[in-house]
C-alpha cells in the first residue's frame, strides 16, 4: 500500500458524523471554519506540541504519527499514554460529551494503529472533552472494533469512488461548518417535490 492510499484517521470521525460532510472534506476538498472548528483547531494547536513527559507513573507522548498497514490508516495522535505496560490513546475534543459515536470510532482507529505498530493489545482509550474538563473512557469492545472496521471500509469506498452521499438533515447539521454548502433541508424539499411529480 502506498502512502496516498492510507485513510486519514480523522476521516472516520467525519464519516460517522455525516457521510456527506466527509465527502465534502476529503473528496471535494471543501472546508470552512466556524466557531466550533476554530475552537477545536486552537485546542489541537496546544495539544499537538511534540514531546513526552511523565505524570506520576504514567508516561505521555504527544503529537506522534500513528499508522496501520493492516487497516490502511494514518493520522496524528493527540496523546498516547502508557501505564503499567498498557498503551492507550487519548483524543482531545473541544466540546462536551455528545450523543454520537464518532469520537469513540476515532479513538478505536487510533488503538488499531497502536496495536499494529506495537503488536500489543489496546483495551481502552479516552476522549478528553475540553469544555467539561472530563475524560471519558472508551472501552474497545468487539462491537466498537467491528464498527470502526466497517467505517474504514465505507470511507475507503467513498474515497475510491468519489460518489457523493446525499445530504440528510439531522440535529448535527446545526453546528456543521459546511451547512451552507450542503443545505440538507433544501435537498429534502427538492426530493419531496420530485417524488410528487
Amino acid at each position: 500500500m502506498i502512502e496516498a492510499d492510507y485513510i486519514p484517521i480523522a476521516a472516520l470521525n467525519q464519516y460517522a458524523y455525516c457521510p456527506h460532510r466527509c465527502w465534502r472534506m476529503f473528496c471535494a476538498g471543501e472546508f470552512i471554519d466556524n466557531q466550533y472548528t476554530i475552537e477545536g483547531t486552537g485546542l489541537h494547536d496546544r495539544v499537538h506540541t511534540l514531546g513526552s513527559n511523565h505524570r506520576d507513573t504514567t508516561w505521555q507522548v504527544r503529537a506522534i504519527w500513528l499508522k496501520s498497514q493492516r487497516y490502511g490508516l494514518i493520522g496524528k495522535s493527540d496523546l498516547i499514554e502508557e501505564s503499567d505496560g498498557q498503551l492507550y490513546p487519548v483524543e482531545y475534543k473541544r466540546g462536551q460529551r455528545g450523543d454520537f459515536d464518532n469520537d469513540a470510532l476515532q479513538v478505536c482507529a487510533q488503538a488499531l494503529c497502536l496495536e499494529d505498530m506495537t503488536v500489543n493489545p489496546v483495551t481502552q482509550g479516552f476522549v478528553y472533552y475540553a469544555h467539561s474538563h472530563q475524560r471519558q473512557p472508551v472501552p474497545l469492545t468487539p462491537e466498537l472494533r467491528e464498527a470502526a472496521i466497517a467505517t474504514i471500509q465505507a470511507v475507503r469506498t467513498l474515497l475510491t469512488t468519489g460518489t457523493m452521499p446525499l445530504p440528510v438533515y439531522t440535529k448535527r447539521c446545526r453546528g456543521c461548518s459546511l451547512y451552507r454548502q450542503c443545505l440538507p433541508q433544501a435537498s429534502k424539499k427538492v426530493n419531496r417535490y420530485r417524488e410528487r411529480e
